[in-house]
Formats: structure tokens, C-alpha cells, sequence
């Protein structure tokens, strides 16, 4: 039986909240509205732009707002970025117990391209799923059924790591087995959005349960 590891992007491969929040707090400011940390956690935080645009800017055009908002984050991200911690390693430990990866993310797909190659990341997985490839985006269950079909694996044979409510839900909703990762959010939020459980980064020891999980799959 396929195993995978499905990844989210934004937060979970890389922590990129300290770049996205500083871009929409002056997108805010400059259009009279003073937002926090609280708020963009609240209300931004792994939801797509277009959605948390409208509700703020009625009757805006959501759709230049979103691209002027994702070409600000792609400066701010540059050429080179760290990814999560543990996460190169924990790749190699994947590939050689057999298992399948792909991103699943709500980022356009210039963001991904960017992130993927600013991590050093690009190429590293089995597939890519966008939230424009399917169609919704996270919440909706969509691009992770999408990316299961792309690898043919079966949503129980399937780790989800996730480190936003809007994220997990899509996760849980497609019978996949989620993790939360503890980026942005605390054990207790992310386990409330349906985590199963949470890691801190990915040189947790927990992995090592998921690990074991995975190859009780393999029969």
C-alpha cells in the first residue's frame, strides 16, 4: 500500500507568518484600518486572501488586492529562506521508508514556486497542489482528495501536517490523519481545529509515532 506525507506551505514548511503579517498590516494601514497580531491570526491566518480582503474592503477589488499582497511577500521573501526546522531531514527519512510527498496549499502559485525555491525545497516532492488547481480551496477537502489522487494513496494511509484551523479542517474532512504544527498556534487551538495531535517542529520526537503509524500501513 502507498503511504504520504501531505505538507501545507505557508507556516508549516516554512515559517512565513513574519513576512505575511507585516505585508497586510500596511496594506491595511494604507487603506485606514489598523489591524494586530490577534486579528491577522484571527481572521487572515491560513484563509484565502481574496476572502479575508472582502470581508474587510467590501466591494474592493479583492483580486489586485490579493496580487499586490502576494508581490510585497515575494520581496520580503527574497532569494534564500530557512526552512522549518528539521524539515530536510525528516524529507530524507520519508524517501527512504517508501514514503510519497506533495504540498497541499491555498498559496498562488507563484507564492509556492518562490517558497519552494527560496527553501531549497523545489523539487523535493512527489506533487504540488494548489488551491487554484481544484475546485475550492482549504477549508473545503478538495486539494487534499486531489492530492491523494495524484499520488494514489488512501486517505487512511495519509499524514496531514497543518498549522492552521482552515488547514486542518480541509485535512480531517478528506479522512486524513492530521498533525497540527505549533508555528503559529497552541497545542490546545490546533487540536480544537482537529489535529490529532501537535509537533512543535520537525525534529519533534513525536514524528517518531507518525513514523511508525506509516509502516502499520504498509501491509
Amino acid at each position: 500500500m502507498r503511504r504520504a506525507f501531505l505538507f501545507d506551505l505557508d507556516g508549516t514548511l516554512i515559517d512565513s507568518d513574519p513576512l505575511h503579517f507585516p505585508v497586510f498590516a500596511a496594506m491595511f494601514a494604507e487603506r485606514g484600518r489598523q489591524i494586530d497580531h490577534a486579528f491577522y491570526m484571527a481572521r487572515i491566518h491560513g484563509r484565502l486572501n481574496a476572502h479575508s480582503f472582502g470581508e474587510a474592503f467590501p466591494g474592493a477589488d479583492t483580486a489586485a488586492l490579493s496580487d499586490e499582497k502576494e508581490a510585497r511577500f515575494r520581496a520580503r521573501l527574497g532569494a534564500s529562506h530557512p526552512p522549518m526546522p528539521g524539515l530536510p531531514a525528516l524529507l530524507g527519512r520519508a524517501r527512504r521508508a517508501g514514503l510519497k510527498l506533495a504540498v497541499v496549499t491555498n498559496a498562488p502559485r507563484a507564492n509556492a514556486a518562490a517558497m519552494l525555491a527560496a527553501t531549497g525545497l523545489d523539487g523535493a516532492f512527489d506533487s504540488v497542489v494548489l488551491a487554484e488547481d481544484c475546485a475550492a480551496g482549504k477549508p473545503d477537502p478538495a486539494p487534499y482528495l486531489e492530492a491523494l489522487r495524484r499520488l494514489g494513496v488512501a486517505p487512511h494511509a495519509a499524514v496531514a501536517f497543518e498549522d492552521s484551523p482552515s488547514g486542518l479542517a480541509a485535512a480531517v474532512a478528506a479522512g486524513i490523519h492530521a498533525v497540527g504544527v505549533r508555528s503559529g498556534l497552541t497545542d490546545a487551538a490546533l487540536r480544537a481545529a482537529g489535529a490529532a495531535m501537535t509537533i512543535e517542529d520537525f525534529n519533534d520526537p513525536a514524528l517518531d509515532a507518525l513514523f511508525a503509524r506509516q509502516k502499520g500501513h504498509a501491509a
